[in-house]
């Protein structure tokens, strides 16, 4: 589980990426850009991970954060393939896109969610379904896509995978 009240938690920028996810809170940050809080605490100091079309980043560019590995060798985790369970704020009138892939050792990634444009000024809980065979490892990777709004973000909080993984 991981809510970034600390730090990354083994979350690391991936290196497919153009620029990365930041931690942050909402009371350092300009209104108008990103949630009023984060999600675990549901305070201005609380902590999420956070991307902003800005004019660093052209639409387009990606933002990339991988998992540690999780591994299937769990009896558990080959039954019922296991979960990740994570909330997400899209907000703005020309927000990107948010991808979240599945990506095996072999850097195989199946796309579990793809999500573009806004989905409302609010938290929104997703659960998805880790899927596969065997004994490989793999590692759950969130892409943030820039849009073309300066005020436009993507925001994560509250990453949490079932035990059986």
């Amino acid at each position: 589980h991981c809510n970034f009240e600390f730090d990354l938690c083994g979350w690391k920028k991936d290196e497919n990426g153009d620029f990365d996810w930041n931690l942050r809170t909402s009371s350092t940050t300009k209104m108008g850009t990103g949630p009023a809080t984060d999600h675990t605490l549901q305070e201005p100091s609380g902590h999420y991970i956070f991307i902003k079309s800005s004019f660093l980043q052209l639409p387009g560019q990606k933002a990339r954060i991988s998992s540690p590995v999780l591994s299937r060798r769990n009896k558990n985790c080959k039954v019922c393939g296991g979960v990740i369970l994570f909330y997400y704020h899209m907000y703005g009138a020309h927000i990107g896109s948010l991808i979240v892939y599945q990506r095996t050792m072999a850097k195989h990634e199946k796309i579990l969610l793809n999500l573009t444009g806004n989905q409302g000024n609010f938290w929104q809980r997703k659960a998805l379904i880790l899927a596969g065979d065997g004994d490989e490892d793999f590692q759950v990777v969130f892409e943030g896509i820039a849009g073309k709004g300066p005020k436009d973000g993507i925001a994560l909080d509250d990453l949490t995978f079932s035990r059986d993984c």
